[in-house]
């Protein structure tokens, strides 16, 4: 709807001067731009020649005056236009300081389009006091009942009347708006507004809230305040709307740095607002807590439309941290410069609880693929950077080192500690889903280990064996260290990968010692045609390295591969050979001797503690090259005595080894043995009792 523009009271023309240097004297100091600038005898003059002229009109027209007559006050108005002027900064601590207004004076109004033009040139005081006057003639007008025949005039009147109020309306929002979007503050504009809005509560006061048929709002209280307080909301919506947002295609971090413009660009505004906007007020307006709402309320909204969109893991993060952690912080509203007159306390939560919980359930949800996708290029680092490239492992207090352990600690810790800052819910859910994932990587890394290992023959198997199970101790110690967790089944799944890699060394292992253990007592291997240290040197390939892995499985294992050697070298000398006479069992003694020297230092050099596997080869080989038989009965009863386990077949496997009869053989087995058995071994454990008896014995 448009504003009438025809005049509610047209006067006539001066007899002096023409109507439009009439108007123009008139007006020309109440209308123009900078009378807020001018002092306070300034708005008396104009008053007091605005009355004169309208005073020479009355004379000339007596019969018009007692038509016409206004209801507004001219010296009120000229006291309060005065107390305006004098107290501009501090104008209108309340609305008590507005006098009543609403004494009547023998004035006319402007025009619709004279009005309109002032709230074009935002002299808002001029326009108002004009509306005034029309809207008290109006009323006045329909009171007395002058539009009984012509409803439809005083239809348009109100109409009028109406839409000039909303005109003063709009043009207040303007001001709010402005109030940010200009970098330079007009203070002037600011405490006129002010006291517009006072004025207008001053004079609809007591005016009686229930419109009557056909004249709309008139007389009714337009509350501008509560239109400023709107649109204050309005301006802090879109200030919020304005901070730069680049898309996701063209910025990967385009919400990290929105939510950063946004922070900057708002915090600046706060700084205005405190140092500038605020002393344009009265303290009853509370405009920084007004305005400190409204961007309250306006990021709230934002940010609520930005959680429903689809967000990936690092999105969710930076919206979950900024919302708990940067928005009250000293980088937005806890900034110092910004105290003491922004205040927090009070403020509603930026999200509803049904929101924040549906963000971080998103966000532990995508955490999920994430944390995979970070274990997973822990594996491919090491299959692509290590086992391929057979680098050489780091040594740390003298264990091989992997970082492995330290990868996965490091993410966790990571993601449990960006969680935690959040909240204490959120860490306690990370954490979980973080095993969880860890429970899953294990298997997954048994398997390429396992399917890489067995694949090829790789001098760094070994090596990178030590280094997984030293890391994977650490694993353990660490998390139950450092996130207080409980790893039962961690442990379980770790031993299981434990056992399932010394079997694939154990394996390896007896693939490059078999061959040369075949060899012994063949011919060539009497004849000296092998070298002694060969099967030494070949175990060296894998019990060096045991030395580097942590203690007790280091130990335990090199003991387990002292065992091994030592088991299949007797288990290969007990088979049935051909008969040997007198020097070659003297060679192959000397030769077994050898051997067993070589292999026991070179183990016990390594650090195996199984000395109790020493003894067992000199004996065989004393009993092997004895020429005495006497003294053969008393080398079996030394065998016989260090290790219980061994069994009647085995004694006799090694005196027909010897080159003994039946009947001298049974003859040593029951003075010596005696039915001696015992499934129990000897102070370093079993032996014998695993070692398969040959099925036929034969005498040679």
């Amino acid at each position: 709807m448009e504003l009438d523009t025809r005049s509610v009271a047209s006067e006539p023309a001066s007899p002096l001067k023409s109507p439009g240097e009439e108007k123009m004297e008139v007006t020309s100091e109440l209308s123009s731009s900078d009378w807020q600038s001018r002092d306070s005898g300034f708005f008396e003059r104009g008053i007091k020649t605005m009355l004169s002229i309208r005073k020479s009109k009355l004379s000339l027209k007596k019969e018009r005056r007692k038509e016409d007559t206004g209801t507004w006050n001219a010296k009120r108005l000229l006291q309060t236009l005065r107390s305006y002027e004098e107290n501009k900064p501090t104008i209108c601590n309340s609305t008590e300081k507005v006098g009543e207004i609403c004494e009547p004076i023998e004035a006319k109004p402007l025009s619709v389009m004279e009005i309109n033009e002032l709230i074009q040139k935002r002299q808002l005081l001029q326009a108002f006091a004009s509306i005034k006057l029309m809207e008290d003639e109006t009323i006045s007008e329909r009171d007395s009942e002058k539009y009984r025949d012509n409803p439809q005039e005083l239809v348009r009147k109100s109409r009028d009347v109406d839409l000039l109020y909303n005109c003063i309306t709009n043009a207040i929002k303007s001001i709010v708006e402005e109030t940010l979007e200009d970098p330079t503050l007009q203070h002037t504009m600011l405490t006129s507004m002010v006291t517009l809005i006072a004025l207008e509560e001053a004079a609809h006061s007591s005016t009686d809230n229930a419109a009557r048929p056909g004249s709309d709002l008139l007389g009714r209280p337009r509350k501008w305040r509560e239109q400023w307080r709107e649109a204050v909301n309005e301006s802090a919506r879109k200030r919020v709307l304005k901070a730069p947002m680049a898309s996701r295609e063209e910025e990967t971090s385009w919400l990290d740095l929105h939510l950063h413009f946004l922070q900057e660009h708002l915090k600046e505004d706060l700084l205005k607002i405190k140092s500038s906007v605020k002393k344009c007020y009265p303290e009853e307006y509370q405009v920084c807590d007004t305005y400190v709402e409204a961007f309250h309320n306006a990021i709230a909204s934002h940010l609520q439309e930005l959680s429903q969109g689809p967000l990936d893991f690092y999105e969710l993060y930076t919206l979950l941290n900024w919302v708990a952690n940067t928005y009250h912080s000293k980088f937005f509203l806890g900034h110092p410069e910004l105290k003491p007159e922004v205040k927090t306390e009070n403020l509603s939560l930026l999200l509803t609880p049904a929101d924040w919980d549906k963000l971080k359930n998103d966000y532990i949800a995508s955490a999920k693929e994430k944390i995979k996708s970070c274990f997973g290029n822990i594996l491919r680092l090491e299959v692509t950077e290590k086992w391929e490239k057979e680098v050489h492992l780091e040594e740390k207090e003298n264990l091989y080192h992997a970082s492995v352990s330290f990868d996965i600690q490091t993410i966790i810790g990571e993601h449990v500690k960006s969680s935690g800052a959040i909240s204490g819910g959120l860490e306690t859910k990370m954490l979980e889903l973080c095993m969880a994932e860890l429970l899953e990587f294990i298997p997954r890394f048994e398997q390429e280990f396992t399917a890489w290992s067995t694949a090829q023959d790789s001098p760094s198997f070994v090596p990178h064996f030590v280094a997984y199970i030293n890391s994977f101790h650490d694993l353990v110690s660490g998390l139950e260290t450092a996130f207080k967790v409980d790893t039962e089944e961690l442990q379980k799944i770790l031993a299981a990968l434990t056992r399932n890699f010394t079997n694939i060394f154990l394996t390896k292992l007896r693939t490059k010692a078999q061959p040369l253990l075949k060899k012994i007592l063949t011919k060539n291997w009497i004849l000296a045609t092998e070298r002694p240290d060969s099967l030494a040197s070949a175990v060296s390939q894998f019990s060096e390295h045991l030395q580097h892995m942590r203690e007790p499985l280091g130990q335990d294992l090199l003991h387990e591969v002292h065992k091994y050697v030592v088991k299949e070298y007797v288990t290969q000398i007990i088979k049935p050979r051909w008969k040997m006479n007198t020097d070659t069992r003297q060679q192959v003694s000397r030769k077994m001797s050898q051997e067993a020297a070589i292999i026991h230092n070179a183990l016990i050099d390594q650090g195996s503690k199984a000395d109790w596997l020493l003894p067992v080869i000199y004996h065989i080989a004393n009993i092997i090259g004895e020429k005495k038989k006497d003294k053969i009965k008393a080398y079996v009863k030394e065998l016989c005595q260090d290790y219980p386990d061994i069994r009647k077949e085995h004694i006799l496997a090694l005196l027909a080894l010897r080159g003994l009869g039946r009947t001298r053989r049974a003859a040593i087995l029951r003075q010596v043995c005696q039915a001696q058995e015992s499934p129990d071994g000897g102070k370093g454990g079993t032996l014998f009792a695993e070692i398969d008896v040959p099925v036929i014995c034969s005498c040679f």
